[in-house]
């Protein structure tokens, strides 16, 4: 089903992200992730690429069996790094092939090693031109990315804004939020967003934090702050494990329901491939049903 016909249901839509793993063991934790995850009964999951689109092939085998195994609704992340415009061509004709309705159309990182993202000769240069592509020949829902605090290599906010304005005209249906941990900045986000004329539905993406390392260098690759009072926090209880994770689920349970209550159409949850977290604030959103004190 596509993903702009669930977001026109009642009620908000959770769905969760995966990423296709590097080993054995990696790929025993995302399938037994996936069946804990599946009882929460998400509306839609997604698989991403690697840099440089270098799990192409196992991000579309993971969708396929997420659909037929799982009965979920699968979404292929899908960058145009790497790929002639014929290679993008000949993937997107196996996704229709395989029943996949929904595409997350994006730029892409830069291949492992390599600072500066140069276009593939014969390929494209912009996540628009990868709508326009998409939305002229293909039939799938797209989604796209944007950026709260802003995209990394964007010349400043309004450039930013301008882009994704471009993006959503070519023909995206909706669209799902970098990670945050300031709910005003999302508030604020949208209000510009709406303003420039975006709209779309835009889903938060909201990373349950689990361990304080691994959220600072995600913070940082991604440009997106942390809060001087959760990063104290954090650190307070930085030799506790236990305590992190408490702390982490509890800090975005409060997050999502502040959003969910605010109106937000949904959650979209960066699992990294566990199931212990989002498990834990997706039950207490479900029994706790903020979105019904949304005005």
């Amino acid at each position: 089903m596509r993903i702009d016909q669930i977001l026109n249901s009642d009620g908000p839509v959770f769905s969760f992200e995966f990423f296709p793993p590097k080993t054995d063991a990696g790929e025993r934790n995302l399938y037994a992730a996936l069946a804990e995850l599946k009882t929460l009964e998400p509306s839609f999951v997604s698989v991403t690429y690697g840099a440089g689109g270098s799990t192409r092939e196992k991000t579309l085998e993971i969708v396929k069996r997420i659909r037929e195994e799982y009965g979920l609704e699968a979404m292929a992340h899908f960058t145009c790094v790497g790929a002639t415009t014929p290679e993008l061509r000949s993937t997107l004709d196996e996704m229709e092939s395989a029943g996949i309705d929904n595409v997350l159309a994006l730029r892409g990182d830069p291949p492992a090693g390599q600072e500066l993202w140069t276009r593939t000769e014969g390929g494209l240069e912009y996540s628009r031109e990868l709508v326009e592509l998409i939305s002229s020949d293909y039939p799938f829902a797209i989604g796209a990315a944007c950026f709260p605090e802003t995209h990394i290599h964007a010349a400043s906010p309004e450039e930013d804004l301008e882009h994704l304005a471009e993006k959503v005209r070519a023909g995206v249906d909706f669209l799902i939020t970098q990670l945050f941990f300031d709910n005003a900045l999302y508030f604020d986000f949208l209000h510009r967003a709406r303003a420039a004329g975006v709209e779309v539905p835009i889903i938060p993406g909201i990373m349950p934090i689990t361990q304080v390392g691994q959220v600072e260098r995600m913070a940082k690759m991604c440009g997106a702050s942390i809060p001087d009072g959760l990063r104290r926090e954090l650190h307070s209880r930085g030799e506790d494990p236990e305590a992190v994770l408490d702390f982490g689920v509890a800090y975005a349970t409060l997050q999502c329901a502040e959003l969910l209550a605010a109106g937000a159409p949904g959650i979209h949850f960066y699992t990294l491939n566990r199931s212990p977290a989002t498990r834990a604030i997706l039950s207490a959103l479900k029994l706790a049903r903020p979105w019904e004190k949304a005005a």
